[in-house]
């Protein structure tokens, strides 16, 4: 069964408009003071407020719930000391204007709906020191505390999955066709490993020259022989591969062994015309006017 429409005077309508701004418990229990109108509900009222399209509206100072109510010289001294840190805020603001029932989140709420900007971001500037830098942690507090000690990593121990990936020093394992081998147990991961023949080559005849790499002689990458290795320019190797982009030339590791030193000799001569010719580009580009 349909129920009865409830009806509303001149005057309350007028009043209901005038405070529509009131959040609906304080609306409901304001309107039955002024009007003691028993057939009226909350779920009326709000209802109400619906089919008018009366906007509640955001006030300065306004929070979830009950609305919080800033005097113009509050909000003006709010506003020219929005740059304080919240703590700081609170206590000049509490010392300024004393007996108002404020707290930090809703002067952090004020600042943020209102979008006044404090001038900090929340992130270390370039250059400026962490608060603790230089502080220990107590002993018994923090991550002293046995309990924490108890889940932490010892120094130098190993469990789990790195327990049984370790490879000590001097392990040899095949990476990329190459074989490799651990040579210490420093940072970063990929400085631990290094090519076995890279070390027997430099054994022999040095650190391994900037600019430059060691090309395999017979096509067998674990073939290690420093003999089997022959330094070139790194810029040669590129002309010692093939690929689609190369149509005509023959790979090295293709060829057959008696035309290998040829294509390495004639790579080297390729790549030293190269250099020959930015070189000269460089040299008359900065003698033109």
């Amino acid at each position: 069964m349909k129920r009865a429409r409830i009806c509303y005077g001149p005057a309350e309508m007028a009043w209901l408009e005038a405070n529509r701004s009131l959040i609906i418990s304080d609306y409901y229990r304001a309107f039955q003071a002024a009007f003691g109108r028993g057939d009226v509900s909350m779920a009326n009222l709000h209802a109400l407020r619906k089919r008018k399209g009366w906007k509640v509206g955001r006030e300065p100072g306004r929070t979830k719930g009950r609305r919080l109510r800033y005097s113009a010289a509050e909000i003006q001294w709010l506003r020219a000391n929005c740059t304080l840190p919240i703590a700081e805020y609170l206590a000049a603001f509490t010392a300024a204007f004393p007996g108002h029932d404020v707290s930090a989140e809703n002067l952090n709420g004020l600042r943020k709906r209102e979008g006044w900007k404090t001038g900090r971001t929340g992130q270390f500037a370039k250059g400026q020191p962490p608060a603790n830098k230089g502080k220990t942690c107590p002993p018994g507090v923090g991550g002293r505390h046995p309990n924490a000690r108890k889940t932490q990593f010892q120094k130098g121990a190993r469990t789990g999955k790195a327990a049984r990936n370790y490879k000590p020093v001097g392990f040899e394992r095949m990476r990329d066709g190459y074989l490799v081998r651990k040579i210490n147990e420093d940072l970063p991961l990929q400085a631990r490993w290094r090519a076995v023949h890279l070390i027997r080559w430099e054994a022999l005849n040095g650190p391994l020259p900037k600019g430059h790499c060691l090309k395999c002689l017979d096509g067998d990458q674990t073939n290690t022989d420093p003999s089997n290795w022959e330094l070139i320019p790194r810029g040669a190797l590129v002309r010692l591969n093939a690929g689609p982009s190369k149509k005509g030339r023959l790979a090295y590791d293709e060829a057959a062994p008696e035309v290998r030193p040829a294509l390495i000799a004639m790579a080297r001569i390729e790549h030293q015309a190269g250099q020959l010719r930015r070189r000269r580009s460089k040299s008359a580009a900065s003698e033109a006017p």
